[in-house]
């Protein structure tokens, strides 16, 4: 294990799984240069993909490092320990610090079970609520979706006119 360095200076890519829809990708990318940023108490902060789009782990690696960090926490943007991060963001990160000699990297935990995620899940099933009562406007997830709606099944063997 390495010993920590006294000039040690922090960078953080938050990374997400990526998507062929490229506005999911921009919800991270600007969640990360924006609440991310703000919130954390380090100044190299960058949004990564694991896989489907740029920045890639590698990309947002090497653009930590241009900004002077020594140290690269990758923390996936995940909610449960899986298959991406007990094998791909490793072998991602890996691979892009094996470009940076004596830059030291460590691929964090996903949400999991934090105590916040109660507060998260509570948040959104009442902001949803609001929403389909005229309370709120879409959330960002949802902005000119429509998706967030109340919705009825039919009965089985019921018949919907036309």
């Amino acid at each position: 294990m390495p010993e920590p360095r006294t000039d040690e200076r922090v960078g953080v890519i938050v990374v997400d799984h990526g998507s062929r829809r490229a506005e999911s990708n921009v919800m991270l990318e600007d969640l990360t240069r924006g609440a991310i940023t703000d919130t954390l108490d380090y100044d190299i902060v960058e949004p990564a993909h694991m896989e489907l789009a740029e920045p890639s782990i590698a990309t947002a690696f090497d653009a930590c490092v241009a900004r002077g960090a020594t140290t690269v926490v990758i923390q996936p943007y995940f909610l449960l320990p899986g298959k991406h991060w007990n094998q791909d963001i490793p072998e991602l990160a890996a691979a892009a610090a094996s470009r940076h000699p004596g830059v030291a990297y460590l691929v964090a935990a996903p949400f999991g079970v934090h105590p916040l995620m109660a507060d998260v899940v509570t948040a959104r099933v009442e902001y949803c609520l609001a929403h389909v009562r005229g309370e709120v406007p879409e959330c960002e997830a949802c902005a000119g979706s429509g998706r967030c709606r109340l919705q009825t099944a039919d009965a089985p063997g019921a018949s919907t006119p036309a």
